[in-house]
C-alpha cells in the first residue's frame, strides 16, 4: 500500500485539474526549447574558447545545462522554455523555487537524464501520476502547474 502525501497548499488535481492539464506535453516542449538554448550557448562557448571547448563538448554542455537550470529555476521557478510554455514549479508548500530547491531539482534532473531507464521511469510518472510529477518531483514533493 502506498502512503498518501498530504499536499494541502498545492492545487488538488481532482477539484482543480486545470492547473495540471497538459503539463507533461508542455514540459516536453519546454525541454526542447531549453535544449535549443543550451545548444546555442554551447556553440557560443566553443567559439569564445577559440575551439578548445570542442574538445570538452560534453563537459561544457552539462556544465552550462546545470548552471542554466539552477539560475533560471531559482530566479523564476521555471526555465526559459517553461516560461514560454506558461508552466512553472511549486514546492510541496505551494511556494516558488528558491536556490536550494533549484539546486536539488537540478541535481535530480541531471542524475536522471544521465540514465535512460531512470529517465523513462520519470517520463512514465509524469504521464500517469495525478499531478504529473516526474521522479525528482516525487522525491522532492514538487509539481509543475499551468501558471494562473
Amino acid at each position: 500500500m502506498y502512503a498518501v502525501i498530504d499536499m494541502p497548499r498545492l492545487p488538488d488535481p481532482e477539484t482543480q485539474p486545470e492547473f495540471y492539464a497538459g503539463t507533461a506535453t508542455k514540459r516536453a516542449m519546454a525541454w526542447v526549447i531549453d535544449v535549443i538554448i543550451l545548444g546555442a550557448l554551447t556553440a557560443l562557448a566553443s567559439v569564445l574558447t577559440l575551439g578548445v571547448g570542442l574538445f570538452f563538448l560534453p563537459v561544457v554542455y552539462v556544465t552550462l545545462s546545470f548552471l542554466y537550470r539552477v539560475v533560471t529555476l531559482a530566479g523564476g521557478s521555471a526555465t526559459l522554455g517553461m516560461r514560454v510554455m506558461n508552466i512553472g514549479f511549486l514546492t510541496r508548500n505551494g511556494d516558488r523555487f528558491d536556490l536550494a530547491h533549484a539546486l536539488l531539482h537540478t541535481i535530480g534532473y541531471t542524475l536522471s537524464i544521465g540514465t535512460l531507464l531512470v529517465q523513462l521511469l520519470s517520463i512514465a510518472l509524469m504521464l500517469t501520476s495525478a499531478r504529473g510529477q516526474g521522479l525528482t518531483d516525487h522525491v522532492l514533493g514538487t509539481v509543475v502547474i499551468n501558471r494562473p
